[in-house]
């Protein structure tokens, strides 16, 4: 984790058509991204639908997860939630089950003060010796994580090694990055700023888009930190509307409904995510295409009833 780096997915979770985990597709995603390129697999994010998971599943799914990646890359295990203990327990559960880190989201929902937040943080922080990054998305929590208590946790806790930053705020990316520690690890949260802040000295992305373009995701951010600019701009701006449009509806609903079309998974949600409206899919469907993603496939089979 020390010398994590570039492009880091945020794995979706594909399901059965009887609701169960689809180990299968699993399988696949995971070999998917081993052999395109992928620098790091977060399981059990946002897009990984994780608050429909449970303890049970949560066990299970890192388990397999690590034992298909067998030390290739890091396996990354979303563990936030906003209650404390919870948090602890997924942690511990991850850290058992060998995982390289930890994601730990800004508690969602109950809004806690920064005091709250540095108990919260801290408590996590001490019941695991596994490196620790943070999650400030407030767009999904209603908070936004005040910079200088970013600062104080990545100082006073070794195992806290950096933020992945999902405010949208470019501002706030660049303050990040001025101000933090050697070795804190600054992390764009937002695929459409992820050049930008790996050119400013941010250290990748955990991404979205990457589920669906793993090899070219990868390969933009690290023509980015060779100094290829033109290489990355290039790559950057022909992408940039499939990364908009991966959240023209809630995430993972838009790239869920893509890997479907590219053949990857079955089109699958857990309540209260759900399918995409035939409109919005028709839009996503036309750029898939253009970017030679999927063929022959039209818009009426990405909708689901």
């Amino acid at each position: 984790m020390e010398n994590l780096k570039g492009s880091i997915v945020a794995l979706v979770t594909p399901f059965t058509n009887n609701g169960n985990i689809d180990y299968n597709a699993l399988e696949k995603l995971i070999k998917f991204h081993l052999e395109n390129g992928t620098d790091g697999i977060v399981v059990n994010g946002t897009s990984g639908e994780s608050p429909t998971i449970s303890l049970e599943e949560f066990d299970s799914i890192t388990k397999f997860t690590v034992n298909v990646v067998n030390g290739k890359i890091p396996v990354i295990a979303g563990t936030g939630s906003n209650n404390t203990e919870e948090a602890i327990i997924k942690s511990q559960i991850a850290e058992y089950n060998k995982v390289n880190g930890l994601l730990v989201v800004s508690p969602y929902y109950n809004k806690p003060t920064t005091a709250g937040l540095r108990n919260y943080f801290s408590a996590i922080a001490q019941a695991t010796t596994l490196p620790i990054i943070m999650y400030n998305v407030p767009g999904r929590t209603a908070s936004n994580m005040p910079i200088d208590l970013i600062m104080e946790l990545g100082e006073n806790h070794k195992n806290i090694i950096g933020i992945k930053e999902a405010s949208g705020n470019m501002e706030r990316i660049m303050d990040l990055i001025q101000l933090k520690n050697k070795g804190f690890k600054v992390f764009s949260g937002d695929d459409a700023l992820a050049l930008n802040t790996v050119l400013l000295g941010g250290d990748g992305c955990i991404s979205v888009v990457a589920n669906q373009i793993p090899k070219v995701f990868s390969q933009m951010l690290r023509s980015a930190m060779n100094g290829e600019l033109d290489i990355a701009r290039s790559l950057h701006f022909k992408y940039y509307n499939l990364m908009k449009l991966n959240f023209i509806e809630t995430n993972p609903i838009p790239v869920k409904t893509a890997l479907n079309a590219m053949g990857l998974i079955n089109l699958n949600f857990r309540s209260p995510m759900c399918c995409m409206e035939k409109e919005n899919a028709s839009v996503l469907l036309a750029e898939l295409t253009s970017l030679r993603l999927v063929q022959n496939i039209e818009a009426k089979e990405l909708i689901y009833t």
